[in-house]
């Protein structure tokens, strides 16, 4: 049995390796890479092949597959959301990704994506406020403090320069957690008793929450005008954070329409409500804010295309990095036809 080709090894980012990467760059700087990776693909969004993700809902959460391709790489990330499994110690979302070559169909990474979501979800929430916030803002309210906080707060800081951070969570836990991480990284943290008490004085909202439930995280007396709303936590069909007359006087922007309406906020509005795609607002061919009381509305469920950037990303951090381990991943015989050959052969050294 030969040893397998450079084609036949496949490098794998196991979370070891992505917490070395993030610290060699910094949690910032990489958000701010990651942001402007996100862009650079949202820029030329028509280029992919776009689909819902594929679901697969029981009653205690859901698990995804969320595929994509720019006709040169293929990608795809496996995912889950289950809220329930805090109550054992288990992380409510998890993931894997995996980048492929379009022109061999071989696998070119396979990578842990539970933290690289977390970063990536993060880049585009606030690569998304850059285009649609008020100009200016200094201050957000950040409402559910559980693990997708802290990355959403240090994006913040890096790409929109928000300097102040109030914070909110149904779990007093949850939000002493957070404001203890976030020491020393430059924001001035508030810890607030109630949602009302963590929007005052905020142009940025963001609604990070877990709960798979429809649920009024922000009613309608409490966003006046001229707010961004950056609403992450509603991501699957019956989970919700926002009152519906909030969506009726905002504008709303979105990443992939017919994923959204099925997922996000407009999941409660009319099948041809009026939304605007932010690869649009991105690539200049639509407008985002365009009045000071204005109200916008990011309502961010998640798409494959941020994840295949972030893959992409990741894969081109590893040449002489030192980093990742090479899986031999793919059965390489030396003649492509003689796969039980290889088998065969395989009998003797294995004896």
């Amino acid at each position: 049995m030969t040893t397998p080709s450079r084609l036949a090894l496949v490098p794998f980012v196991s979370v070891d390796t992505m917490m070395k990467l993030v610290h060699r760059k910094g949690v910032e700087p990489m958000l701010i890479e990651l942001a402007a990776a996100i862009e650079a693909d949202f820029r030329r969004w028509p280029s992919f092949d776009k689909t819902p993700r594929v679901a697969s809902h029981s009653d205690v959460g859901v698990i995804e597959l969320m595929p994509t391709s720019d006709g040169e790489m293929y990608g795809f990330k496996y995912v889950n959301g289950h809220p329930i499994n805090m109550k054992s110690g288990l992380q409510t979302v998890t993931a894997f990704g995996l980048l492929a070559d379009v022109a061999t169909g071989y696998p070119l990474l396979l990578s842990e994506m539970t933290i690289l979501t977390a970063l990536r979800t993060a880049a585009t929430s606030a690569m998304a406020a850059r285009a649609l916030a008020p100009k200016g803002a200094t201050t957000m309210a950040l409402i559910g403090n559980g693990a997708q906080a802290e990355f959403q707060a240090l994006a913040f800081k890096a790409i929109c320069g928000i300097t102040n951070i109030r914070l909110y969570d149904i779990d007093p836990a949850a939000t002493a957690k957070c404001a203890r991480n976030l020491a020393g990284h430059g924001l001035t943290l508030t810890a607030c008793k109630t949602p009302e008490e963590a929007i005052l004085g905020a142009q940025i909202i963001t609604t990070v929450t877990a709960d798979k439930q429809y649920a009024t995280i922000l009613s309608d007396n409490m966003v006046g005008a001229g707010v961004h709303i950056n609403a992450v936590g509603g991501d699957c069909p019956g989970k919700t954070e926002l009152h519906r007359d909030i969506l009726l006087r905002s504008s709303i922007f979105v990443e992939y329409p017919p994923q959204t309406r099925i997922e996000g906020e407009i999941q409660q509005l009319a099948p041809d409500h009026p939304v605007t795609e932010l690869w649009q607002v991105l690539s200049g061919t639509a407008p985002g804010r365009t009045s000071a009381p204005q109200i916008t509305l990011f309502d961010s469920v998640g798409f494959a295309i941020e994840d295949f950037s972030a893959l992409r990303y990741i894969h081109a951090q590893l040449p002489g990095s030192g980093l990742g381990q090479m899986l031999d991943m793919i059965a390489d015989p030396n003649e492509p036809r003689d796969l039980f050959g290889m088998l065969q052969r395989a009998r003797t050294i294995a004896a």
